[in-house]
């Protein structure tokens, strides 16, 4: 691996980007396993995309979002986020943010929950590797990403810990809700509730209009 100053050349790795689509796509550059310091090198905090993870010894490389992708990110932090505050369980952050739920694996969930200590450090400021826990992570699925986010990045929020696991899908307009030991999702349309550890109250999230509003915000973007 040769460095030009804060980027990282990796030698013999062929990453294919597509600008123009919205996808994710996973490839073990060379039939080799990827280490985590590997992909930690491809990181470059000038700039969001592309996004490096490694799954299984796996380099997965998502190029950058749609509009409407990002318009659902926005909306979904703007639901959870308020909810965690007021609860005073957690913060909800949007990627990119190399987490390492479990040793030898990064991944960047679209947005995520990652609960509060129970009082503020004060001795330093941690990185994104030290983060062991979440309350939820959710991808919103593109045509591309179907398998990468409802198999491969499933089985692995589930087997870190990761109570819950929400898929959101723009164009059938449902959220499938994962939790340990399920077999199969439960697929929501309408109205559902999400009460994490430590709530005092659930959070009730209308679907109907979330979809309704990612819709026509991004409808009446300019381009």
């Amino acid at each position: 691996m040769v460095g030009l100053g804060s980027r990282c050349i990796v030698p013999h790795a062929e990453l294919h980007f597509y600008p123009t689509a919205e996808q994710t796509m996973g490839m073990p550059a060379i039939q080799r396993d990827w280490t985590a310091d590997e992909v930690r090198a491809l990181q470059d905090e000038s700039r969001p995309w592309p996004r490096y993870e490694l799954i299984d010894g796996e380099l997965l490389v998502t190029p950058s979002p749609g509009t409407v992708h990002q318009v659902a990110v926005g909306a979904l932090l703007l639901l959870l986020d308020p909810y965690v505050t007021q609860e005073d369980i957690g913060i909800a952050l949007p990627s990119p943010a190399d987490l390492e739920l479990q040793p030898g694996e990064i991944t960047q969930p679209d947005v995520f929950v990652v609960p509060l200590l129970e009082s503020p450090q004060t001795d330093r400021l941690g990185t994104w590797a030290d983060v062991k826990r979440l309350l939820l992570a959710v991808e919103v699925i593109s045509p591309s990403s179907v398998h990468t986010d409802r198999v491969k990045k499933r089985r692995y929020y589930l087997a870190a810990g990761v109570p819950e696991y929400w898929v959101v899908d723009l164009d059938a307009r449902t959220l499938e809700r994962w939790t340990p030991g399920d077999d199969t999702p439960t697929t929501l349309r309408s109205m559902f509730e999400w009460r994490p550890a430590g709530a005092s109250a659930p959070l009730i999230i209308d679907l109907t209009s979330m979809f309704d509003r990612i819709w026509t915000r991004r409808r009446r973007m300019p381009f």
